[in-house]
């Protein structure tokens, strides 16, 4: 059965990564009003965010099942989402994972692990979202990327590969809608502090998943395209580009 009486006119925000930390924060800041899906592995133990976003004024919070990395399902699942509580408004990817970049350099099967989630499953999903979203006539990607796509470092390459190729296919896609009525926005987020990094030293210009949700949400309301958090990562972004490579290669994380 769908929801119906706020859907007319917003559409139903879905996060794909429901206990997502970053997802869930954005989901806070768009619930009111509204229904929202909570797409993930475990969807039977959401409850914490489920009543975090039902206190933020929420219609309704549903949950379901969604694996990322099963490609295959993705397309059922979107579709799925769809018939049961009405056509996607807003669809926030916020799945991930870091991945332990000196096990990446010796156990190949983990460093393709990382990039399957970290770009291919994005990439698929983001694909069937887009292709839903343009037969409906509207709708809106927030997809992340990461300051450590602009630059693959040492450190932490495997991660930030992943994150290069997904920000140059968001690219892509913001070109490939223009003159719809559907948009993605990207968001270049630096280190942010969270369970993802929980035992990591903060690097410089860190946020939090409140801080991060704030920017992207501001973003969403101007009809941004991309947004750089904080904003003062524009400016490391381009010198990162420009370091000697011989400098580079011993920066840290």
């Amino acid at each position: 059965m769908k929801d119906s009486a706020d859907t007319a006119e917003t559409g139903v925000v879905v996060v794909f990564g429901g206990r997502s930390e970053i997802g869930v924060e954005v989901a806070r800041r768009l619930a009111r009003g509204t229904t929202v899906v909570l797409a993930a592995r475990r969807p039977d133990d959401l409850e914490a965010e489920t009543a975090a976003l039902l206190d933020a004024g929420a219609r309704a919070v549903h949950t379901v099942a969604f694996d990322a990395d099963d490609l295959g399902s993705h397309r059922d699942v979107v579709a799925g989402i769809v018939a049961r509580h009405g056509a996607i408004g807003t669809a926030v990817l916020a799945f991930g994972i870091l991945g332990n970049q000196a096990r990446a350099e010796q156990d190949a099967a983990h460093a393709a692990a990382i990039v399957h989630t970290d770009y291919v499953a994005q990439v698929s999903l983001l694909t069937v979202l887009a292709e839903t979203m343009r037969a409906e006539g509207r709708g809106t990607l927030v997809a992340f990327s990461s300051v450590a796509g602009v630059r693959a470092r040492r450190a932490n390459y495997v991660y930030g590969s992943a994150k290069a190729g997904l920000d140059a296919f968001c690219s892509g896609l913001t070109d490939a809608l223009h003159g719809t009525r559907v948009q993605l926005l990207l968001v270049r987020p630096g280190f942010v502090i969270g369970r993802m990094t929980e035992g990591m030293a903060p690097a410089p210009l860190s946020s939090t998943p409140a801080q991060v949700a704030d920017a992207t949400v501001a973003a969403l309301r101007r009809g941004r395209s991309v947004v750089w958090v904080p904003g003062t990562l524009v400016a490391l972004a381009a010198a990162f580009r420009v370091t000697p490579r011989a400098v580079w290669r011993r920066l840290p994380r």
